[in-house]
């Protein structure tokens, strides 16, 4: 999944014309905001994953990793993905931030809790796979634009990417494929041949996504 937005502050928080919102023009988000952006926007990344989930695809990143050891060992996604996690919060909170860092925690507890309930909520009797592909990649997508909008994000590997090109000037977009097309060429060993052709356009779908919507000056930051 693709990276989160860098870290700002008040100071920079420039709008497209390049001035500086005054008190009267702030456009924080308050914390209702963040609390229905959070839970929407990670119950709409576990519908998409449950949809891979179902249909036996894998996606770049943290969530691409757990999926790929769900198919492989049959384990939780929900349980992997959080564990999988829990050794970049580090990383987030000296590149990003303590309120990113906090934000992304409870995200990708919440994805963790529902991908476990979406079992329970949901029965497909039929699902076609290259629905599936499309439209599951669609949803994580649009769910990481709404997190990426309240400065949360998912992806330990987006995180370990920024920290990497911040202090090795290593390129954190290179890293970050390196490491998608590691997990895709591994997802070769486990899944069919198609499965794979299929998660890689549901990887372009979702990049797509986060390209065409979150391009930076196009809106106003908000914090």
């Amino acid at each position: 999944m693709n990276n989160p937005p860098a870290k700002t502050t008040p100071d920079t928080q420039n709008a497209p014309d390049g001035t500086k919102p005054d008190a009267k023009s702030d456009i924080s988000h308050r914390l209702y905001e963040d609390v229905l952006a959070l839970l929407l926007g990670t119950m709409v990344v576990s519908l998409g994953v449950m949809l891979y989930s179902e249909s036996v695809l894998v996606t770049g990143s943290t969530a691409g990793a757990a999926l790929l050891i769900e198919h492989a060992t049959g384990l939780s996604f929900g349980a992997v993905f959080f564990v999988i996690n829990l050794p970049f919060y580090w990383l987030a909170l000296k590149r990003m931030g303590k309120a990113f860092t906090i934000k992304t925690f409870i995200a990708v507890g919440l994805v963790s809790g529902f991908s476990k309930l979406m079992p329970m909520w949901i029965d497909f009797s039929m699902l076609n796979p290259v629905f599936a592909a499309i439209a599951g990649g669609a949803l994580m997508g649009i769910g990481l634009l709404m997190l990426f909008r309240h400065r949360a994000g998912l992806g330990g590997i987006n995180i370990l990417a920024l920290y990497l090109q911040e202090y090795s000037g290593i390129r954190a977009g290179y890293f970050q494929l390196a490491v998608d097309l590691v997990i895709l060429a591994c997802a070769f060993l486990v899944l069919p041949f198609d499965k794979v052709l299929l998660s890689i356009l549901g990887a372009v779908v979702l990049n797509m996504i986060i390209a065409l919507n979150h391009r930076p000056g196009r809106y106003l930051a908000a914090r």
